[in-house]
């Protein structure tokens, strides 16, 4: 398998002198091409600053993040932005959809900004397979909270990114609409060949990933729960 995504030395730390946050304090992280890995920890353990660092949303305070084997912090903000858009799919706890566009809309909205021309077929596949087929003219407002949730996944993977990160993707939702979409989001990063990183505090959810990684105190735990 190829290395789709690594850090080196990366840390993140707010505030200086007695009153520094070392939120992430020298991760090292290789994730491989298709894999799907859980990373958890407890509140403020680090788990959102890595996504956030993983998906260029912020720029760490040393170390690097490689993704196909770019560089990502090496780029210029605009440079990044583009990047960002094509690479990278995020679905985060809160949905995240405009209410004034319609299920259609918000799922092609990154395809629109990147003035690219949308590819009817392929949002029709998307809609088929997260079961939203009949929901395309529906607005936000018409739908469940699984429905939403899958609307922005949709629009998550409609670039056909390299990596997909999802933040408490299903922390608004019940246990069964959660096990549904989070279901449907390995099914759908697998059978799209894209790599998948959830981040959960849901030891039930990330049993479902391939690969646990656990984060304490801005540091990765080994398998005896060490800091490594």
């Amino acid at each position: 398998m190829m290395k789709l995504l690594e850090t080196k030395s990366l840390r993140k730390f707010y505030g200086s002198g007695a009153n520094i946050v070392k939120a992430l304090d020298g991760v090292d992280l290789s994730v491989e091409e298709g894999e799907f890995a859980a990373i958890t920890g407890s509140s403020g353990s680090g788990k959102t600053t890595l996504l956030h660092l993983l998906g260029g949303l912020d720029r760490p305070t040393a170390g690097k993040v490689l993704i196909e084997n770019q560089d990502v912090y090496a780029m210029k903000d605009n440079e990044l932005a583009v990047f960002r858009r094509r690479k990278v799919g995020f679905v985060f706890q809160a949905y995240n959809l405009l209410p004034v566009l319609t299920v259609w809309e918000n799922i092609t909205l990154p395809i629109e900004i990147d003035l690219k021309k949308v590819d009817r077929s392929w949002v029709e596949e998307l809609l088929e397979v997260l079961h939203l087929q009949d929901k395309a003219r529906a607005f936000p407002h018409q739908l469940s909270g699984g429905q939403q949730q899958r609307v922005a996944i949709a629009r998550a993977l409609v670039t056909r990114p390299s990596i997909v990160l999802a933040d408490e993707p299903t922390g608004n939702l019940d246990s069964h609409s959660s096990l549904e979409v989070l279901h449907l989001l390995k099914q759908s990063a697998r059978q799209y060949h894209q790599t998948l990183l959830l981040i959960t505090h849901n030891e039930t959810l990330a049993r479902m990933a391939e690969r646990i990684i656990r984060i304490e105190d801005g540091r990765l735990l080994d398998r005896e729960g060490e800091r490594c």
